[in-house]
């Protein structure tokens, strides 16, 4: 059995011609098959697209959550549905070609737990592009994360790696990190990352410098260890300036004036504790994010998923020796 998750949030423009391009890839990979739409809040004809898909093949399920919750929590959701001795995850919006799907299946069969979809290029351009493009140097520098390829969430993975995801109960999720940090053997298939086959971009670029953050203090404590180094530096600037005013003053007998030098020190002081004060208030809110403990997601209806509830919450499995409360 193939699993194949796709989250969905107002797609109906792409559905039918991702519905058939998504069939046929996993048809011709010759093992029995399902794929898990998991529709994320959608507020056009989604919902009842999907629900009409399951009628007419039973193996295309709906997860319908209770509004929406996000792209990351979105993917988990059917992750944590996936019965699949692999699961394939994958985006609605046809940027990710479904037709990569059999030679990922191929690396798969060959002994790799992990094939990931890598971007040769991309074809979107502007302020999002350069974005895009800027973003996966800049984690492979800033996280202690092993240097992963230009991949988000399109790829392979098998169920043990799976099973082994399932056990993370963190909540600012960042799949692509999560799913290099648990290793196994990991291999890539190349790829031209397209536009949208139809309709706009559903990621604001707000939302995009959001989860590009969360990836980045999810895995590093480098912008911590940033801050206490700037906090030597300016001190080191600041005593060697005290010193050399001290200096001047005995040597030349020069008064220490300067309003304008005294007004820039503490607009400067005050910005570096400022920037400190907001990245530790980044790490604090992640923390406060995850003592509350809350579901990553809320089910509230599920399609062609036999002997289970209508309304659910996530369930994270609890590791052997932890506290559960």
């Amino acid at each position: 059995m193939i699993s194949t998750v796709v989250p969905i949030f107002n797609e109906e423009q792409n559905l039918p011609e991702l519905r058939r391009r998504l069939a046929a890839a996993m048809e011709a990979t010759g093992e029995p098959w399902e794929i898990i739409f998991v529709n994320d809040g959608s507020a056009d004809t989604s919902a009842e697209m999907l629900r009409k898909f399951h009628r007419e093949d039973a193996r295309l399920k709906v997860l319908d959550l209770s509004r929406n919750w996000g792209h990351q929590p979105a993917v988990t959701a059917g992750i944590h549905h996936a019965t699949g001795d692999a699961v394939i995850l994958i985006d609605g919006d046809l940027q990710d070609p479904p037709e990569l799907i059999g030679a990922m299946v191929a690396e798969w069969r060959k002994g790799f737990q992990v094939v990931l979809g890598e971007r040769r290029s991309r074809a979107e351009g502007g302020l999002r592009g350069v974005g895009f493009r800027l973003f996966y140097p800049l984690m492979r520098r800033v996280t202690d994360l092993p240097h992963g390829p230009d991949a988000g969430i399109f790829g392979l993975m098998d169920r043990v790696v799976v099973n082994a995801f399932n056990l993370l109960p963190e909540r600012n999720r960042f799949i692509p990190g999560l799913r290099t940090w648990l290793g196994y053997k990991q291999t890539s298939v190349l790829y031209n990352r397209e536009d949208r086959a139809a309709g706009k971009p559903k990621q604001t670029v707000r939302r995009l410098i959001e989860y590009a953050i969360d990836g980045m203090l999810s895995f590093s404590h480098k912008p911590l260890r940033a801050v206490v180094w700037a906090g030597f530096f300016v001190s080191a600037i600041s005593f060697a300036l005290g010193l050399f005013y001290v200096i001047d003053f005995f040597a030349r007998h020069k008064e220490i004036t300067g309003f304008t030098t005294t007004i820039v020190c503490v607009l400067f002081l005050g910005g570096v504790q400022l920037i400190a004060i907001g990245i530790l208030g980044e790490y604090v809110g992640r923390i406060y994010d995850e003592i509350k403990q809350r579901p990553l997601y809320v089910v509230a209806d599920k399609v062609g998923f036999e002997g289970t509830d209508t309304a659910t919450t996530e369930r994270v499995v609890i590791p052997k020796g932890a506290v559960a409360t």
